[in-house]
């Protein structure tokens, strides 16, 4: 029996890094391809090669072959800390591009049938996002665009590259807009995480009775996919006939403000709210997931707080043990 093999770009970050272990599970001979290893766990890939995938001559190095499935995560990226202060704008514009460009460019003169590309909720219009009740995100609204960063327009881009590949050179790229993917492994302190991980962070490290930071007035909505459910849509997507773009994430929108209420109750703590300033993206996001469930007979179904439990308990124990004293 012939082993299936996979290319995971962006191996080394929390989404791939998962996406690595399910893989395994699978049978498959992965490589992955980085600028690191994952900071939480050891990889679980086959071969893992460190390079930056901006150099064009490394990345034919690492596309040395047909690939059964390729999955293209690698990005300059992060949470509302990174991407909304525009502190960061040229450096994720150029650099997100100008991965997809080099690993699309080599895979098809590679003859990999497709790619699965990771695109992001952030490339929706900021005008159908101002009421927080009410949010717009159908995969038909994304025209006309105008997303609230430079980071949603190098997605936006990005999607359009992919989908005209696969008009002018017959492959098959699937496309995914993913929706604040969280769980344990991933990003939970230094200005790259995400809400998820900063508010389990906030509430491990504050006392009963205390109060906990929150930026804006906490109103704003979001959900919240996590990785096991993210995982199973990716993975059903790239083996679909479907080729997007489609959202991945969860339709149990919430506040903010109950997003900490949530940790908290989880937490077992008593902790008032503290509304600060500080960057927030747009009023309000859901996924909307009814394309998902008419294409590939798939939704989410794990709930948010199960899925908070889990990432809880992890950011809590890299707290505490973070905490400890050397020695």
């Amino acid at each position: 029996m012939v082993t299936k093999s996979a290319l995971v770009c962006g191996a080394g970050g929390f989404i791939g890094s998962h996406l690595v272990k399910r893989l395994k599970r699978e049978g498959f001979w992965v490589r992955g391809v980085d600028l690191k290893y994952p900071l939480f766990a050891e990889t679980e890939a086959d071969d893992f090669a460190i390079g930056d995938l901006r150099d064009q001559s490394f990345c034919r190095q690492i596309i040395d072959r047909r690939f059964d499935e390729v999955y293209q995560l690698a990005a300059d990226m992060g949470g509302a800390g990174y991407i909304f202060t525009g502190e960061h704008d040229a450096d994720v514009m150029h650099n997100s591009a100008t991965i997809n460009l080099n690993v699309l460019d080599a895979c098809q003169k590679r003859n990999v049938a497709g790619l699965f590309y990771s695109s992001s909720a952030c490339m929706y219009p900021e005008y159908n996002q101002k009421d927080p009740d009410n949010p717009n995100c159908a995969e038909d609204s994304a025209y006309p665009a105008a997303p609230d960063s430079e980071y949603g327009w190098e997605k936006l881009f990005s999607e359009r590259l992919y989908l005209a590949y696969n008009r002018n050179y017959a492959m098959r790229n699937r496309v995914a807009r993913y929706h604040n993917i969280f769980g344990p492994e991933g990003t939970w302190t230094g200005g790259k995480e995400k809400a998820p991980a900063a508010v389990c962070r906030k509430v491990a490290q504050a006392v009963s009775g205390s109060e906990v930071e929150i930026w804006g007035d906490g109103t704003q909505t979001r959900s919240f996919l996590y990785i096991d459910e993210c995982l199973e849509g990716t993975i059903r997507l790239t083996r679909s006939d479907f080729q997007g773009p489609v959202n991945v994430g969860s339709d149990e929108m919430v506040t903010i403000n109950q997003l900490v209420d949530i940790v908290a109750d989880i937490a077992g703590k008593k902790l008032a709210k503290k509304h600060i300033p500080g960057p927030l993206g747009v009023r309000g996001r859901n996924s909307d997931n009814r394309l998902i469930q008419s294409k590939l007979g798939w939704r989410p179904s794990a709930s948010l707080r199960a899925g908070l439990e889990k990432t809880y308990d992890w950011v809590e124990r890299q707290v505490r043990n973070n905490q400890r004293p050397a020695g």
